[in-house]
């Protein structure tokens, strides 16, 4: 099949890419003290120069004191931003673009044992898993705190001249946790028995996020129904629901929905071949993302048990992309294999794509 639907040129609002393809962001863990290095530099550089469309970052957090749960996580403040500016510096130079995903990983637990937050944990409710409470909720005041750092990271995005902005609100991290009814029971404004009540913290987000980068600029965010602590869980359980969900955050000024699944392939919901990425673009109208083990043969969450994938067909995919159910395409563990793997893709080189192993997850190659 021809790849031709890949390379087609996409715009929205100020965000003009060459390509349909997005590098996809991974947590690195390779920021000492969460300042990114020239090492970090030259590693999205490569992937610049290998032809991605749009790269997004490893996710870098606001400033909270416990916004990370890894001490080599990258931070989105203070001593950081300057090393960002180089990033931005290393990639333009390759002709590349690039947006950062801002985060804050809420009561979701590190891979590090001897890792110590900095300070009090932010919940919605207290909880690590459903059921398992043990730490203070968050106030109104922890609340309003935590909208207003998503803003100064917004406006350090414009002023280091980012092309982009990507909020990371999926895997059960701390805006996941807000929508969440397992993490989120409160009785007040942050919470409700319907998803479009638990998405008010996240449309607050979004609403702090514009205001920091302007009219102009592209506002991604993430979303998954799956979690780190439940890979099976939903948000939404129906169409319906999925258009309560998004209805606030598209009100509050997303631009572009960039939707996690394990497996693109996989339909959302019963009785439709639409994955989540089409079911969000079909209620929205909005672009959407797809993402999910595109190019191999295995999903991602064996490869931190380190099992290897092999280079998959492309096929489906690109049929997909030609029936317009998603726009644009995000890669991952395909291009931490290979930097070249857009260049060979366009190419036809599909000979020399390389497959994944688990060790890449280790290094910055």
């Amino acid at each position: 099949m021809s790849v031709d639907a890949l390379f087609r040129p996409f715009q929205v609002k100020s965000l003009k890419m060459p390509n349909r393809i997005v590098m996809a962001p991974m947590t690195r863990s390779f920021s000492p003290g969460g300042v990114p290095t020239s090492d970090v530099a030259a590693y999205y550089r490569r992937r610049a120069e290998g032809g991605v469309g749009l790269i997004v970052t490893e996710g870098t957090v606001v400033e909270r004191p416990a916004a990370r749960n890894d001490a080599n996580v990258p931070v989105f403040h203070g001593e950081a931003l300057p090393e960002w500016k180089k990033v931005v510096e290393e990639v333009h130079a390759a002709g590349g673009l690039i947006a950062p995903q801002i985060w804050h990983v809420g009561s979701a637990r590190g891979r590090g044992e001897n890792w110590a937050p900095l300070g009090k944990v932010d919940s919605p409710s207290g909880m690590t898993s459903p059921g398992k409470r043990g730490l203070e909720p968050m106030s109104d005041e922890d609340i309003a705190d935590t909208i207003a750092a998503f803003g100064r990271s917004a406006r350090a995005t414009r002023e280091l001249g980012f092309d982009a902005v990507e909020i990371h609100a999926a895997h059960g991290y701390l805006i996941d946790q807000f929508f969440w009814s397992g993490l989120n029971d409160r009785d007040d404004r942050w919470g409700g028995s319907t998803i479009r009540e638990r998405a008010r913290f996240g449309a607050e987000v979004v609403k702090a996020v514009r205001e920091g980068v302007g009219p102009d600029m592209a506002l991604i965010m993430r979303l998954s129904q799956w979690k780190l602590q439940d890979y099976a869980v939903q948000n939404a359980l129906t169409p319906e629901e999925l258009g309560e969900w998004l209805a606030p955050l598209v009100e509050a000024g997303v631009d572009v929905f960039h939707c996690s699944q394990r497996r693109f392939w996989e339909p959302e919901f019963e009785g439709s071949e639409l994955n989540f990425a089409g079911w969000t673009k079909k209620i929205t109208g909005l672009p959407t993302i797809t993402v999910g083990s595109v190019g191999l043969d295995g999903e991602f969450i064996a490869s931190f048990g380190g099992a290897g994938s092999k280079p998959a067909s492309l096929d489906g995919l690109i049929a997909r992309l030609e029936k317009d159910e998603f726009d644009l395409v995000a890669v991952g563990r395909a291009l931490l294999a290979d930097p070249n793997w857009v260049a060979k893709v366009r190419d036809g080189r599909l000979d020399e794509l390389e497959d994944f192993q688990g060790a890449a997850l280790m290094t910055l190659s």
